[in-house]
């Protein structure tokens, strides 16, 4: 609910309240469709994943995030502010194969607290594991820098909201 860029999309509590359900759905059902979803225990964190341009494992190709992502972020956002996301996001997506963290998220009140590098550890193995690079946007400076302990490495680019926050797209080399 605090998420900067969230905020900017539905800059009314009440209304970003209503439509955050519908709105992380989408990216919940097209990661139990072509991905998956890693749980902290109590279902206090979770973390979304997509393959990008093909999967090491299983060969099966995703284009990343659905068209209907952007089209859902723009209706419930009942605005131009969604689609303005979704375009940018598009626009500094790689196009080279990866694993893509579209959503993680942690409880209120439970944030802090290492749940969330706890989800991220055994697929950031994994993709040491599989030669897998991995992709994200960071919404903020405190979960970038994060992400830089973890290994992701900004891009160079940062993807700015019109007269709104900034965020960072970050790509991670797998180690050997």
């Amino acid at each position: 609910m605090d998420d900067p860029v969230s905020r900017w999309v539905f800059p009314d509590e009440a209304r970003r309240r209503a439509v955050h359900p519908e709105f992380f759905g989408v990216f919940l059902d097209e990661a139990l469709r072509d991905g998956w979803v890693d749980v902290a225990e109590g279902h206090l964190a979770a973390a979304l994943w997509l393959p990008v341009g093909g999967d090491a494992a299983s060969g099966s190709v995703s284009a990343g995030p659905g068209d209907d992502v952007a089209a859902l972020l723009a209706r419930v956002a009942e605005n131009d502010r969604g689609g303005i996301v979704g375009r940018l996001l598009d626009e500094a997506h790689p196009a080279r194969p990866h694993y893509y963290l579209p959503i993680i998220a942690v409880a209120p009140g439970h944030q802090n607290r290492g749940l969330g590098r706890t989800l991220l550890a055994p697929v950031l193995r994994r993709c040491d594991d599989e030669g897998m690079p991995a992709y994200l946007e960071a919404s903020n400076e405190r979960s970038k820098a994060l992400y830089e302990r973890l290994g992701f490495a900004f891009t160079g680019t940062p993807v700015g909201l019109p007269d709104g926050p900034r965020m960072w797209p970050m790509w991670r080399e797998p180690r050997s």
